[in-house]
This record gives structure tokens, C-alpha cells and sequence, in this order.
């Protein structure tokens, strides 16, 4: 089939049939030639619009512990199996976390995720953020979500009773390659962690990182993977190799390939929150734009973990130029 089939196809299948794409139909979008990438972006930004609506989620994370995690992910610098600049650091007070997301929610957003570099919570790590929590939601009114590592069934209940309405864990990869990016824990346990997150009732999100050496039929497994833990959120991550760790010589993906992924995303996974997280100003360049219109419905303003984004004022510019109204989506509030 010619490209222009494939996407008049993989559009009747979505926006007038309302069925999700098989895979062979997601593996064979995935090698249309890079000329008609604009088109299958086209495709996607229909699609996100019929499904999700215009608006756009905004969020700002706080790496509340940084550094020091005993896991040894090849692509992060905050591992202390590698040699990189990042160098551990206690958690933050509750005064430092509130003015951080007083901040966030200055610039408009509705969403304020807090972090921390762990294999998993400690009792101590749980009671701190549930603290924060509750004087964040108190004091801005921003819905508060954490990304804490791996959860035991008591430690997910806590934290959804104490207010955390959405958890991160990612995938980061496909199953069949996980174990070349990670050895110190498995895919299975971070999908078990997810199940634990949608059993208590929070929001899950589930997202990826794109650029790590694996292939193109692994990208399309991974996507049958994040339909399986059923995610409200996927933050679309690209590789931003990292000094001292395992993948910091690799290149980076090219913009019209990230444009490609991103729409693919999108297809097959219409009614998620899909966003903009890390790599993507090193990645996109001057097409992250294209990206907003390309399937992406929410994104990460101002830095990153261990990273710096861009100016807020630049995002919340390029929102009002694509006339995209800044709003929440979620599935629970």
C-alpha cells in the first residue's frame, strides 16, 4: 500500500470507525517515507482533537531527591553506578517544594509532580511527601502527582489516600529490550507497580524514552505494552545522552523521526494525555511547535530532573500562537 492509503486507512479506522489500529498497521505507518511524515502528523493532531479536545495540560516537576539511586537505568546521570556530574542531595524541605510549585502554578498550570531519585519509598520519603502534598493542594490549589519508584501495595494506598491523584512509573522501553538499559530491577516489576497505582484508584501515567538504541519493531511492541497498563498520561521522553552514563556517546534522534514517533503515539494511543517531557528542545528544535500539532496534548514546563528546559514564557507563547487553551485533562477530577 502507498503512504497516502495507509493513513486514508489508519484514518477511517480512528476518526469514523473509532477502533484502535492493529499493530502491523502501526508497524507499517512507521516506515512511510519521511516525505509524508507532515501528513501522518496531520493525522494525528485530527485524531488527538476528536478524541481529547483542544486544550493543553500544563505541569511542572520538582526533583524533591536527586541523585544517589542505587539503580543502574543506562540513561540516567542521577544512577551512583556511573561517574556523572549529579551528585546526591537530601530531600527538600516542605518550604522549598511549596515554592516550587507556587511557581508552577504562576505560570498557569494545574499540575505539579513531585520527584525523587529511589528504587522505592521509605516510610520516611512517603510522610514527606504527603506533608507536601497536602499543603500544596492547600495553599495553590494544584492537583499534585509523584513519581516515587517502585510501590508495595501498602505504599500505593497511602499515597492515593493522601492525596496523590496521579503516579509516574514508565516503561521507558519494550519488554524484549528492558534488560539492556536496566539489570538492577525488571519490566515486571515496574508493570506490577502500575497495576498497584489503577487498583487504588489514582490516574497512572506511563510513559516512554525514546532513543536508546532500540528498534522500530520495539517501539511498536512498547506501544502494545502501554496499551496494556491502560495509562491517563504518557510523557513522550527523548534521549538526551547524559555524560558518564552508558548511553552518553549516542546521537540524537533526528526532529522529523521524533515528529514521526510522536504521531504515532498519538494513533495508537488516541485518548491519552500525551506529553511533551524531557529531550525534546535538544531533540525537536525548531519544530516543537510541529510536535503541538502533531498528537502532543500536555507538556512539562520550565526544567527537568537533572536537565534544563526552556523559558515557561517561550511554551506559553508558542501555546497562544497555535491558539491552544491551556486546561486539565484527567479521568478523575
Amino acid at each position: 500500500m502507498t503512504a497516502r492509503e495507509l493513513l486514508k486507512d489508519a484514518g477511517t479506522a480512528l476518526l469514523d470507525d473509532h477502533r484502535d489500529l492493529k499493530p502491523e498497521e502501526l508497524a507499517a505507518l512507521c516506515s512511510i517515507p519521511t516525505e509524508h511524515v507532515p501528513s501522518l502528523a496531520a493525522l494525528a493532531h485530527e485524531v488527538r482533537l476528536a478524541y481529547c479536545g483542544p486544550e493543553v495540560e500544563v505541569e511542572g516537576i520538582l526533583s524533591a531527591k536527586t541523585g544517589g539511586c542505587p539503580e543502574d537505568c543506562h540513561f540516567c546521570s542521577q544512577s551512583s553506578k556511573f561517574e556523572s556530574p549529579v551528585r546526591p542531595t537530601a530531600i527538600l524541605d516542605l518550604d522549598e517544594i511549596l515554592a516550587a510549585a507556587e511557581e508552577t502554578a504562576a505560570l498557569g498550570a494545574s499540575e505539579f509532580c513531585i520527584v525523587a531519585a529511589i528504587r522505592g519509598p521509605d516510610d520516611r520519603i512517603i510522610d514527606r511527601v504527603l506533608e507536601a502534598t497536602a499543603l500544596v493542594r492547600r495553599e495553590t490549589g494544584l492537583n499534585v502527582a509523584a513519581s516515587l519508584g517502585i510501590l508495595d501495595r501498602d505504599q500505593a494506598r497511602r499515597l492515593a489516600e493522601g492525596g496523590i491523584h496521579r503516579y509516574n512509573h514508565n516503561l521507558e522501553t519494550a519488554r524484549s529490550y528492558f534488560g539492556r538499559i536496566v539489570s538492577t530491577h525488571t519490566w515486571e516489576e515496574r508493570f506490577d507497580t502500575c497495576m498497584l497505582v489503577h487498583e487504588y484508584g489514582m490516574e497512572l501515567c506511563c510513559g516512554a524514552l525514546l532513543g536508546m538504541g532500540e528498534t522500530n519493531e520495539q517501539r511498536v511492541e512498547l506501544l502494545g505494552q502501554l496499551r496494556e497498563v491502560k495509562p491517563a498520561e504518557v510523557p513522550l521522553n527523548f534521549l538526551n545522552p547524559r555524560p558518564g552514563t552508558p548511553l552518553g556517546d549516542r546521537d540524537l534522534i533526528e526532529p522529523i523521526e521524533a515528529i514521526r514517533w510522536i504521531s504515532l503515539f498519538r494513533l495508537a494511543l488516541p485518548e491519552v494525555i500525551l506529553r511533551y517531557a524531557g529531550g525534546r528542545e535538544v531533540t525537536l528544535r525548531e519544530l516543537q511547535a510541529l510536535g503541538l500539532t502533531a498528537g502532543i496534548n500536555a507538556l512539562i514546563v520550565g526544567n527537568y530532573l537533572t536537565t534544563l528546559g526552556r523559558e515557561p514564557a517561550q511554551d506559553l507563547q508558542m501555546l497562544k500562537d497555535l491558539h491552544m487553551p491551556i486546561g486539565v485533562l484527567s479521568k478523575i477530577i
